[in-house]
């Protein structure tokens, strides 16, 4: 299997793991968080997250989505303007439900509607003035994807000349670090504050911090407050966290590595094996996951993956997706994303399962 799924652990798998792999450095028999307090597992987890950024501080909150509307809430009354720079296929408008404009009150504005992240020029020609440009590193539904160093750094220049604020929702910029070939507090640098997840990459429960400096995560934990956020104990996530961060962050420069030499191996293989058309998008992963469509219906493609992984034990893919709105008809996508258990994997086994998915995937359609 390419990537672990937690979701398939049962409730005692998952303590039993929670307490298996606690971090070392952390005394368990320490009490419980209260209301997020300092000292407590959940302000370790925000000093080592600002550590890990190279930020002066961090607050933690429950989800993601609360943590970017409560940055973006703060920017606009920082910089006296409502409107938001950002990507149509970004995860504020694809998977928030438009709450930047529902329950906030901002407005979006798009520089670029291509699948991809938007450019210095398009940045500078915005014929509106707005106070923040959101980033997404990567941009996952453009196939997570990441410009180069010297364009990021360029469209933050331009967002600095228009007088705006840099906010990065950074749910995977963990693992973007070795693109861009900088340590990660020099990307977080750029921005004036950066949203990071827990649980995508790090294999946490749930949470997210946001980060940057101390007046504005001071002015955060308040808006996280208002949203809801200061919940009474999260010791279980914040101890997830914490064992993401010791466990997982030192090892995704290989993941990365790696997910080049898997996504090699699966274009070879589909092509091998006589398949018509497809795509493995980027060729060359940017992070350790990438896209890959096939000219078939999402619930045939999940019949095969079904199929494959009950009679022969490897689970190559998990679910297939239609893809956004315009896109092309008669095919679907699925993510793939390379973790620990996909590390042994040579290419030619990813090739010989490739082989064997496209022979299930006829059975399926015959």
């Amino acid at each position: 299997m390419l990537t672990g799924n937690a979701s398939l652990e049962t409730v005692r798998e998952r303590l039993d793991r929670l307490v298996a792999e606690a971090p070392a450095g952390y005394d368990l028999d320490s009490r419980p968080d209260f209301y997020g307090d300092e000292d407590s597992i959940v302000g370790e987890l925000e000093r080592r997250t600002a550590d890990a950024l190279g930020t002066e501080a961090a607050a933690f909150f429950p989800s993601g989505t609360m943590a970017q509307q409560v940055a973006l809430r703060c920017w606009a009354g920082r910089t006296g303007n409502a409107t938001v720079a950002g990507h149509p296929l970004s995860h504020l408008e694809m998977h928030e439900r438009d709450a930047y404009a529902v329950v906030s009150g901002l407005r979006m504005v798009h520089p670029t509607d291509a699948p991809r992240l938007p450019t210095a020029a398009e940045v500078s020609g915005l014929a509106e003035p707005f106070g923040t440009l959101a980033l997404e590193l990567p941009l996952r539904d453009a196939g997570f994807l990441l410009p180069s160093w010297e364009e990021l750094t360029a469209v933050v220049a331009a967002a600095r000349e228009r007088d705006a604020v840099v906010h990065f929702d950074g749910a995977r910029l963990w693992e973007s670090a070795p693109h861009f070939g900088r340590a990660l507090p020099e990307i977080a640098a750029l921005a004036d504050s950066v949203y990071v997840s827990f649980y995508k990459t790090l294999g946490g429960i749930s949470g997210a911090a946001l980060a940057g400096s101390e007046d504005f995560v001071e002015e955060a934990r308040t808006w996280r407050h208002r949203y809801g956020g200061r919940l009474f104990q999260q010791w279980p996530a914040a101890l997830a966290a914490l064992t993401g961060l010791d466990r997982e962050l030192p090892h995704l420069p290989e993941y990365v590595a790696q997910a080049k030499v898997v996504a090699r191996a699966l274009g070879e293989g589909l092509d091998g094996a006589g398949v018509p058309w497809f795509r493995v998008h980027p060729e060359v992963p940017h992070t350790h996951q990438f896209q890959v469509w096939l000219p078939h219906p999402p619930a045939l493609l999940d019949e095969a993956v079904v199929r494959q992984a009950e009679e022969t034990g490897t689970a190559l893919f998990q679910r297939w997706f239609e893809p956004a709105p315009g896109g092309p008809p008669g095919v679907a996508l699925t993510e793939v994303t390379v973790a620990a258990s996909a590390l042994e994997w040579t290419a030619g086994e990813v090739r010989a399962a490739v082989r064997e998915f496209v022979g299930f995937v006829g059975r399926v359609g015959g």
